[in-house]
């Protein structure tokens, strides 16, 4: 069996001083032989703290544009024979500026979000985005669909923070929510 990490919405420094201790006790705990970011990292030094862990594999977020530009907006990685794609899920810069202006009138929809990721990975067995900052694992359109909330600063804020266990075992992955 492989395991991974899988974490997102970190926002060091600009919402937590620090990653949340947990995180890393949590990974090295379940022997995680790699971490996925699902963006809004903001520094290096946060991908360089899980990388004492395990390699990480990470895609920018929209607080990433300025100090982790380099980093791709998607990944498509296959461990084990499982399909794995990486997001942070808020789309283009025209999505973005829509969601802000759709949130003020009608709220959240996590429908518009879901369908854009799974639009983005048709081949993907395991989609894993970000974002929201609101942990769920959703099984939807044959694909296991998850995000891990936000390590740092889940929204509503009566949320703990998260991160997510995926364990991959002969070609099938299921997904375990991690209180911090």
């Amino acid at each position: 069996m492989t395991v991974l990490g899988v974490i997102s919405d970190t926002h060091i420094p600009d919402r937590s001083p620090q990653l949340n201790p947990r995180t890393l006790e949590v990974f090295r705990q379940a022997g995680v032989a790699q971490i996925l970011h699902a963006g809004d990292i903001m520094v290096q030094s946060v991908l360089d703290e899980l990388a004492q862990v395990a390699p990480v594999q990470a895609v920018r977020g929209n607080r990433d544009v300025w100090n982790l530009k380099h980093l791709p907006t998607h990944l498509q990685l296959e461990v084990d024979g499982v399909r794995i794609g990486l997001t942070h899920g808020h789309g283009t810069l025209f999505d973005y500026i829509y969601e802000k202006f759709d949130i003020t009138f009608k709220g959240k929809r996590v429908g518009r979000y879901l369908q854009r990721v799974v639009a983005n990975f048709p081949q993907a067995d395991v989609i894993v985005f970000g974002h929201l900052h609101v942990p769920g694992i959703l099984n939807l359109q044959g694909k296991l669909v998850l995000n891990p909330g936000s390590a740092s600063c889940p929204y509503p804020r009566n949320l703990k923070p998260s991160v997510v266990l995926l364990r991959i075992q002969s070609g099938t992955a299921r997904a375990e929510i991690v209180e911090l």
